[in-house]
């Protein structure tokens, strides 16, 4: 192995900038003195700098329910009067039906889930399978004659 036959080093260390004044980019590290460019933060050449007035997106509201778990992903709600449309020959009701006959959309029904609440007067007995139920919708279908077969989670 001879030195001339080695293959050359094509990379370049960078540059460390604000090292001392032996380095030959200490003290200012090439920024020049004082002035807004001489600081650090947001460059004025960044695209949300707006003069050094306050910021758009720090002038806009809090929206506090935007990503709040909580308060956005309420489930969809179905009134026992909506289940009227349903042809006679429906006898259980599940999310599949409700996407089928156009009372939710499939897109929102996967997103929020779906709710049956009691608003409303049925004419006939209903099966509900794995949809949340609330107490008064209960209450009218039992009356009614049907039943509610729940496993899903109470929302």
């Amino acid at each position: 192995m001879k030195l001339d036959t080695l293959p050359k080093l094509t990379t370049k260390r960078t540059k460390r900038i604000g090292r001392g004044h032996g380095s030959g980019k200490g003290k200012t590290a090439g920024r020049g003195t004082k002035g807004q460019n001489a600081r650090g933060k947001l460059p004025i050449t960044h695209p949300h700098f707006e003069g050094g007035t306050r910021p758009l997106i720090k002038r806009l509201p809090v929206r506090r329910g935007k990503n709040n778990s909580k308060i956005s992903t309420k489930p969809l709600i179905v009134n026992l009067k909506a289940l009227n449309i349903l042809p006679n020959n429906v006898s259980g009701i599940d999310l599949e039906a409700l996407i089928k006959f156009g009372i939710v959309t499939e897109s929102e029904a996967k997103i929020y889930g779906v709710k049956i609440l009691g608003d409303g007067q049925i004419s006939r007995a209903f099966t509900i399978n794995n949809l949340p139920v609330s107490k008064s919708a209960a209450k009218k279908i039992i009356k009614s004659g049907g039943k509610i077969n729940n496993s899903a989670p109470k929302k």
